[in-house]
């Protein structure tokens, strides 16, 4: 729900033509990817926004009966067929590379996946949910048998930079959800964790190495900035945690986020026609 604030951006982004060759995302971040490439800036915000006051959003009712805090089988599966249209056409038509990513949960192998991977609406959604499958909050999704987790506990530690510069990229734009000086802490109890995921022990493990893999992923992006290779956007008012529902404290915090684009906009405009 941090990125309540970051809609803004994205909304910016497609009502300004902006065009990219790649584009990709993990976690919350994947909602972001496909609703960019979609070019639905409404969608981009009410995704953060206005859709969490939805009866079926989730909440601890939701939790008690097994679907989750954030009822992912609607949030992402359910809901562009009926609350949250998607246009999968505009998605389909859109030239730019899509790069999603999970953690599969018993191996703890970082699964990336394409184009190639997204041929119908619901192959597209299954994914973005696995990508956005917060352990313990959210019932794991299964694919072809196999349950995924967060991209973010994978080899980006949530931050894909290493991918996009593998696909031979080498100019970019971030958007974060955490301040510029933020560091990730290690994690403290370690046996408490493993004993708590002992039924899938890769669960912990990709939990226990995600700080020094953002972390290392952060530096590269900083050092990309100070090459004049990258433009960075870290918010500055972020005013919710990622599980916040209060669609009033939702929308005060897109609003938040809305003015920080506009005064960094004129820097964004000069770096992306540069």
């Amino acid at each position: 729900m941090r990125n309540s604030y970051t809609s803004a951006c994205v909304k910016t982004l497609i009502d300004q033509g902006v065009e990219f060759g790649w584009v990709g995302g993990v976690s919350a971040g994947a909602s972001h990817t496909v609703n960019f490439l979609s070019l639905d800036s409404f969608r981009a915000v009410q995704s953060f926004v206005d859709f969490a006051n939805s009866p079926s959003f989730g909440g601890l009712g939701s939790m008690l009966r097994g679907t989750g805090y954030f009822n992912a089988e609607y949030i992402y599966e359910r809901a562009a067929d009926q609350d949250l249209p998607f246009d999968f056409d505009t998605f389909s038509n859109n030239p730019a590379q899509c790069n999603l990513s999970a953690v599969n949960a018993l191996t703890g192998e970082t699964v990336v996946w394409t184009r190639e991977d997204f041929e119908r609406e619901e192959d597209l959604f299954m994914r973005v949910r696995a990508s956005s499958t917060l352990p313990l909050i959210m019932p794991m999704r299964y694919i072809s048998g196999v349950p995924y987790v967060d991209g973010a506990m994978g080899e980006s530690g949530g931050i894909v930079i290493d991918e996009a510069e593998k696909a031979g990229f080498k100019k970019f734009l971030f958007v974060g959800t955490k301040p510029r000086g933020f560091v990730r802490p290690e994690v403290k109890r370690k046996a408490g964790l493993r004993r708590f995921f002992r039924k899938y022990p890769q669960i912990a493990e990709s939990m226990i190495v995600r700080p020094a893999r953002y972390n290392q992923s952060k530096q590269r992006l900083l050092e990309l900035e100070k090459q004049g290779q990258a433009q960075l956007f870290f918010p500055e008012d972020m005013q919710v945690t990622s599980t916040e529902r209060n669609v009033m404290k939702l929308r005060s915090n897109y609003e938040a986020g809305k003015r920080q684009m506009y005064s960094e906009w004129p820097a964004w405009k000069e770096f992306l026609l540069g």
